[in-house]
């Protein structure tokens, strides 16, 4: 079976959850492979790899796009490098496709070849509308692509019930179409591993307990809120944000302001590290820290509570989306009530109370060193049964070959 994989992500242009579930998929999609297929993946950038049954090309077109809108120029250029990659699949038995930014190719070589198509649900742009920050009104173009493509794909994974629910309300996908397939761990690579000098280059205080937080300053992930939960957080607890990328300007600005407001509500040290470290970086500060905290408001999985839980981290983290079947409340974290304002807008109805409710389980669990070891240790557990890579890669090309034989 010749499979093709599209995407904006792959390494070492990762930034988000989608790019860290192509990068494992593909590697372990090659492994079982061996001498019965092969793997393409074409991305965005400039990478370029061949080695047995694995090829990769980066596309970066350079072509002047001209915009009347400068906010349209992100969406056009997708498209753009959507129609040079329909050019450079051929033969190939199914193209699998990550995002809506590689949707369009994904649908054209299904016409100009035949192929399968098949779709991850990582996210959905109905559910992400704080993206007109971003794209304007191509954020509506960016939606109908979505909803073309699921409306002509031959098979869709979700990372999560709660998306394969999602998808079947949103775009009307029969059921029957859809498979639950979780994201993925690589479990050699993410386990306790203590490194007491990336604490000392970041400034970190070895003797006192810290709370993490890890991943992007966009609106999805929730930070503002943490961060003015700060306040409310016990005496005595460094809080560390590994945070960088603002979506916008806008929401850098309030990441700012927010920061500098707590700094002054709070005695506890807060280190705010704004850039995307290296993984072995972030590895170790999962192993140090004393708990990790997703406020997301929108979450389709959340592989990030898996890289902490491998690591023996418990989770704090709001009881949304696919979280709810990634943390175990009471066995491996808590997850916090999260009521949002509506169907399409994902903000909490009442931010203090969320705030508010976020703190309290911090403490709470900071507050039982015993309880919160033994979370660590279960943590570890369930992601070792639930969640390898190995796994996942199987019941991915089971699926491909079920979509062959239907």
């Amino acid at each position: 079976m010749r499979i093709a994989i599209l995407t904006n992500e792959y390494p070492p242009n990762v930034y988000g959850g989608a790019g860290v579930h192509v990068e494992y998929l593909t590697r372990e999609l090659t492994h079982l492979g061996k001498g019965q297929g092969s793997v393409e993946v074409i991305c965005f950038g400039d990478q370029k790899i061949e080695n047995e049954n694995l090829r990769v090309q980066g596309i970066n077109p350079e072509f002047p796009l001209s915009t009347y809108e400068p906010k349209h120029r992100k969406f056009l250029d997708t498209m753009l490098k959507n129609l040079v990659m329909s050019g450079l699949i051929g033969g190939v038995d199914v193209v699998h496709c990550h995002t809506w930014y590689t949707h369009l190719a994904g649908c054209l070589i299904k016409q100009l070849t035949g192929a399968r198509l098949v779709l991850t649900t990582h996210s959905l742009e109905p559910h992400r509308p704080w993206k007109v920050e971003q794209l304007g009104t191509a954020y509506h173009a960016s939606s109908w692509v979505e909803q073309t493509a699921y409306e002509n794909a031959d098979g869709v994974i979700a990372v999560s019930d709660s998306m394969r629910n999602d998808v079947h309300q949103l775009y009307g996908v029969p059921l029957d179409k859809i498979r639950v397939i979780h994201n993925g761990i690589d479990l050699d690579q993410y386990r306790p591993t203590p490194n007491p000098e990336v604490l000392a280059r970041y400034n970190i205080d070895p003797g006192q307990p810290f709370v993490l937080f890890v991943g992007r300053i966009t609106r999805q992930k929730g930070i503002i809120h943490l961060v003015n939960a700060i306040k409310e957080i016990r005496p005595g607890v460094q809080v560390v944000l590994c945070a960088g990328a603002p979506d916008t300007e806008e929401i850098g600005r309030e990441m700012n302001e927010a920061v500098e407001q707590a700094r002054r509500e709070t005695t506890n040290p807060i280190i705010w590290i704004p850039q995307i470290l290296p993984k072995d970086e972030v590895i170790a500060l999962y192993t140090h820290a004393s708990l990790f905290v997703c406020p997301s408001v929108y979450e389709p999985f959340g592989i990030i509570n898996l890289e902490a839980m491998a690591c023996e981290t418990p989770v704090v983290a709001s009881a949304v989306g696919g979280i709810k079947e990634v943390v175990v409340p009471g066995k491996t974290g808590i997850l916090v009530p999260f009521e949002p304002v509506g169907p399409t807008d994902f903000e909490p109805k009442d931010p203090a109370l969320f705030v508010h409710e976020l703190a309290n389980a911090i403490n709470r669990l900071l507050d039982d060193p015993v309880r919160l070891r033994e979370m660590g240790i279960r943590s570890r557990e369930r992601v070792e049964h639930f969640f390898s890579w190995t796994s996942i890669a199987r019941w991915t090309a089971d699926f491909y070959w079920d979509l062959g034989q239907a």
